[in-house]
């Protein structure tokens, strides 16, 4: 099975193709450095992606904020509903302030990536 993907590691976004059999990588071509080549394997593997979205705080006003690792791109959307019943009541958040630990047993937080004042 042929899978092409854009390689999204530099500014290059290479057009690369994974050459696959039976859920196993044959070949991996079109990359330009071997950053391509990891990007690829990972993406085929195990896909992840940094969650960036807004909070809506316990005032109303929104905060936004990301997830401070990748998770599993299998979990986003579960990882979204629990976003969207955050619902913090602190009078003012800092740049990296957590407001999930630990997002669905992944390692990953939640935290704040502008300061707001409510």
């Amino acid at each position: 099975m042929r899978n092409e993907l854009t390689c999204i590691i530099c500014p290059m976004g290479c057009g690369i193709c994974v050459e696959t059999e039976n859920k196993e990588i044959i070949s991996i071509t079109g990359n330009t450095c071997k950053r391509g080549e990891e990007y690829a394997r990972s993406e085929f593997i195990n896909p992840v992606r940094v969650i960036t979205t807004t909070v809506r705080t316990h005032s109303g006003k929104i905060i936004p904020v990301k997830t401070d690792k990748a998770v599993p791109k299998k979990c986003i959307l579960e990882c979204m509903k629990k976003i969207n019943k955050i619902r913090p009541n602190n009078n003012s958040f800092k740049i990296g302030d957590v407001l999930l630990e630990n997002i669905l047993d992944t390692g990953v937080n939640v935290i704040v990536t502008a300061p707001c004042d409510i």
